[in-house]
């Protein structure tokens, strides 16, 4: 449980400390009148459920993620899950995560993209009895939906992992994820100034 929580620590301080830099560096730009949105650094969580691989069981927990984009297609994302609930004899799985993310369309209300994730996959076996981390590869998939400049619904985030080295052979968990997330910096989809005419 120690261990857990210096994990949630870490994963916690390093988003923060991640996200104030980007958005320090973002506040000291201009947005120029003719160029895109610019970037965006957001922090979000939400409920995920997973199908456990091992034990063929499906758990429940919850999820905290940032996104930070310095180009508004290309970004990273940082996750860290827990999944502790509708768990047998003690069976759990956490994940902490980094990767890029691709949005794969321009700035818009609706914005799908693709994500592939690589970090540490860490499980504890029945009754504590053992524990584990291993290498995951996770890619992924999802939509998020704009409300407005700050706030953003995840509708829907699929990942499938590939937890590598597993002693009875590679473990592939896969499940989704929804949530809220806010940007620390909200985006301007259409930025003040004139507006250029075709002729």
């Amino acid at each position: 449980m120690k261990r857990l929580l210096r994990h949630a620590a870490h994963t916690l301080t390093a988003f923060l400390s991640l996200s104030l830099l980007t958005h320090a560096t973002v506040a000291a730009q201009a947005l120029s009148t003719a160029g895109g949105p610019g970037t965006s650094v957001a922090l979000g969580g939400g409920p995920t459920v997973f199908q456990a691989d091992y034990g063929r069981r499906i758990l429940g927990g919850g999820l905290i993620f940032a996104d930070i984009h310095p180009h508004w297609r290309f970004g990273l994302e940082a996750e860290a899950r827990f999944l502790r609930l509708h768990t047998t004899e003690q069976v759990t799985e956490t994940n902490f995560l980094l990767g890029p993310r691709v949005l794969l369309l321009p700035p818009a209300r609706w914005q799908p993209y693709a994500k592939f994730l690589v970090g540490d996959g860490h499980i504890n076996l029945p009754f504590g009895y053992a524990r584990g981390d291993f290498l995951a590869l996770v890619p992924g998939a999802g939509l998020d939906i704009a409300l407005n400049s700050t706030v953003t619904i995840r509708a829907l985030d699929v990942e499938y992992q590939l937890w590598r080295d597993f002693p009875y052979g590679n473990l592939r968990p896969y499940g989704v994820s929804t949530g809220l997330s806010l940007r620390l910096n909200p985006i301007h989809r259409f930025p003040n100034g004139p507006r250029l005419r075709r002729h």
